[in-house]
């Protein structure tokens, strides 16, 4: 079991240097999983802690890992993961970690908020990975703050927190509150606060450890490159897809989006059905879709106004295409996460 010592957290700036009277004393992390937490970004935040130790040759790191109620969490693939203690109190100066997954606005409960505004009151350090921020976010922790979450709840976080200056970063270090989107963009979060903390020597040294060759900064956005995405290099098809992501809540007609690359709209046509294998028009559809289907399993937003938020103005013409899409309705979709979620 993990050491609980209660030493100082990390400096949360990415220009900041090594502090000599700091790297002394070991610093103290509390990882607070959610239930169906991702494994995969908790790990990357958890192992990089383990491996600064290793090349250091001594402690700099210690941590623990915390439920709510001190019973183990199942993350989202199924697998139960133990904790050293509940929601105790902890060192003033402990860096705190969300860690969330799936329905993190489920699995954030009124007692986690509490807890998280205690913390915060005694001055802590407290990040969010994966969905974690939205905890944050939720207990206001964020509010006129730059902060990132996973690309695919980017939508929904805007619509439930327009006070968050909300990027799409892979990590942001803001103050007192570092968030990092999911996947390996928190080991890319964790590096940095190693390279602030103790010098570049040591992160590098970590990194090599996990064979990591390209550690990304907090300029780094999260996505691929759209023509990476769609596997096909062409600019103008790339642009045309580009406005369209951008345009989901007021879609621009075929012509318009011709226009803006300086095709006709029959060229635009035979463009998308070369590389792409369906029309502009459905291709569109599909992405507005796709947002209306976040939407409805990431926030309690109506059906209707997950409709217009997607750029659908009638209602029925949105369940019909949902349904062709999905092969259910948007009001099956919302039960069934909410049948999901009571199991």
């Amino acid at each position: 079991m993990a050491s609980t010592t209660r030493p100082p957290p990390p400096v949360p700036q990415s220009h900041a240097a090594p502090d000599p009277a700091a790297q002394a004393m070991p610093r103290h992390f509390a990882f607070l999983l959610l239930d169906r937490f991702t494994l995969i970004a908790f790990s990357a935040a958890i192992e990089p802690l383990r491996l600064a130790n290793r090349v250091a040759g001594k402690t700099l790191y210690t941590w623990q890992l915390i439920s709510e109620n001190g019973h183990p969490v199942t993350c989202s693939n199924g697998t139960q993961v133990s904790v050293h203690s509940g929601m105790e109190d902890l060192h003033k100066e402990a860096t705190v970690i969300v860690c969330g997954g799936v329905d993190a606005n489920r699995a954030t409960t009124p007692a986690i908020l509490a807890w998280l505004r205690k913390r915060a009151r005694y001055g802590n350090v407290i990040g969010g990975i994966c969905t974690g921020g939205w905890a944050l976010a939720k207990a206001g922790l964020l509010d006129n703050r730059r902060a990132t979450i996973h690309w695919e709840n980017h939508t929904s976080f805007a619509e439930d927190f327009p006070e968050i200056d909300l990027t799409k970063s892979v990590f942001v270090l803001d103050g007192t509150r570092v968030t990092s989107a999911g996947g390996m963009a928190a080991l890319d979060m964790m590096l940095t606060l190693l390279a602030n903390a103790h010098g570049s020597a040591v992160a590098n040294s970590v990194a090599d450890q996990l064979i990591y060759s390209s550690i990304r900064t907090n300029r780094d956005t999260q996505r691929l490159s759209i023509p990476a995405r769609i596997g096909v290099r062409h600019p103008k098809l790339a642009r045309v897809i580009e406005i369209m992501e951008s345009h989901i809540e007021d879609p621009i007609s075929p012509a318009e989006l011709a226009q803006e690359v300086d095709m006709s709209t029959r060229q635009l046509e035979r463009l998308f059905r070369r590389y792409l294998n369906r029309s502009p028009k459905r291709y569109y559809t599909e992405l507005r879709l796709e947002r209306a289907r976040n939407l409805l399993m990431q926030t309690d937003m109506s059906v209707i106004n997950v409709a217009l938020a997607s750029g659908f103005t009638s209602p029925s013409h949105f369940s019909k295409c949902y349904r062709a899409h999905y092969n259910t309705t948007p009001y099956r979709e919302r039960g069934a996460r909410s049948s999901d979620d009571g199991e």
